[in-house]
């Protein structure tokens, strides 16, 4: 394909994205995207920033050959980018890093923040207590149920965990609840954990987020002296499979699998099948595809993974879906718990639920690949903040 350049000057991915926000927003969004594009080509924050990786996250993640996996399904080679290993655990504190650098050239003293499965929120309290920043994590009612130990990590690392108690209490809400928060202080710097938002966040977010994929090209040249046949990776908002795919967007022969949460079933009203069953809408600031019910209005999405339970999806990979450079699947939350307790007990890794998509998705492709073909699974965290959720609800019955 010709070489890929997106998004645009006002943040558009062909028709999706740009910036649709209220009048006293705009003022701090341009001096936002100002100062990105400074940081972006200035060599001595881009020197901080992969030192930060390096020295504090943890890079380069490895990229793990799974010989039991692979033996399981009994086709393609199954390698595993272990985002679970960095820092926090998830593959967040690489976007979470270079905002908190951001919102330190702005001279910002409090990050606020939404999260949903809490790896976000985790990472973001855990860098501002790096930088010596206020933070508040605003975090749905439903969601701090089921992740408490991620709720226990950001209160003991400082930050201030808003429940939000309207609509499904979820992750959409917590976004709804943040951008207000975001409206009513402009003081404050809003550290958003997707590739979702108004512009620049899509594409400052994917900017932080590349390094995996960057990571991943260098690790299989040479490991195998050849791309990936396949990169798969989970998808709500996108960022890290959005991390996984930007690298290999002008690589054609390496096909790139975005695998949405499905929920309850496709035919059911209980899933997150944005990309697949959305249309063209505007949700928080951006235009993107969405979910809607019979009256066309935007509707509750569903995942057992709080992570991925959003109605929406970032801009870039609604671009993509449009140029037909990804492939959609969807899997439900019975196929990503086989795929969790599979990982678990065929490799002795716990994935995050949000990753057992991925991996739920990745096998069954293996199975049906010649055994010369390689799948690259992005594993964007580890599983310790669903355990007990797991447990309670599915072993233990």
């Amino acid at each position: 394909m010709d070489t890929y350049n997106q998004p645009d000057k006002n943040g558009f991915f062909g028709e999706y994205g740009g910036s649709f926000v209220p009048e006293q927003l705009k003022k701090s969004l341009q001096t936002l995207t100002n100062e990105y594009v400074k940081a972006r080509n200035d060599s001595q924050f881009l020197s901080e920033l992969r030192s930060l990786y390096r020295m504090y996250a943890n890079r380069p993640s490895l990229l793990y050959y799974a010989k039991n996996l692979t033996e399981y399904a009994g086709g393609a080679k199954i390698y595993l980018k272990r985002e679970d290993l960095n820092h926090t655990g998830a593959h967040k504190i690489n976007n979470a890093l270079g905002q908190a650098l951001i919102a330190k050239r702005l001279g910002k003293k409090k990050l606020i923040a939404e999260t949903g499965a809490g790896q976000h929120g985790v990472a973001v309290a855990t860098v501002a207590a790096l930088f010596g920043m206020e933070c508040d994590i605003y975090m749905g009612k439903r969601d701090i149920e089921h992740e408490k130990p991620n709720v226990y990590r950001m209160k003991i690392l400082g930050a201030h965990v808003v429940e939000v108690t309207q609509g499904q209490q979820t992750l959409k809400d917590a976004v709804d609840a943040a951008l207000m928060a975001y409206v009513t202080d402009p003081t404050v710097y809003y550290l958003l954990g997707s590739v979702v938002g108004p512009h620049p966040y899509p594409v400052m977010v994917r900017d932080f987020q590349k390094i995996i994929g960057e990571e991943i090209k260098e690790q299989m040249m040479h490991k195998e002296k050849k791309l990936p046949d396949y990169v798969v990776a989970c998808v709500g908002g996108g960022s890290n499979a959005m991390g996984a795919f930007y690298e290999f967007i002008n690589d054609i022969d390496t096909k790139l699998i975005a695998v949405e949460p499905a929920g309850k079933g496709e035919l059911t009203k209980k899933h997150g099948i944005s990309l697949g069953k959305g249309t063209v809408d505007i949700i928080h600031g951006f235009k993107t595809l969405i979910l809607h019910d019979e009256n066309g209005t935007i509707c509750e999405s569903y995942s057992a993974a709080s992570g991925l339970d959003y109605p929406g999806v970032g801009p870039e990979l609604s671009y993509l879906k449009s140029i037909k450079r990804i492939e959609l699947a969807s899997v439900t939350d019975e196929e990503a718990i086989q795929a969790f307790s599979l990982l678990s007990k065929k490799e002795g890794i716990i994935p995050a639920l949000e990753s057992a998509h991925a991996i739920s998705y990745g096998v069954q492709l293996a199975k049906k690949l010649e055994k010369d073909k390689t799948v690259v699974i992005n594993l964007s965290g580890r599983g310790d903040k669903d355990v007990e959720f797991i447990y309670k609800e599915y072993v233990s019955k």
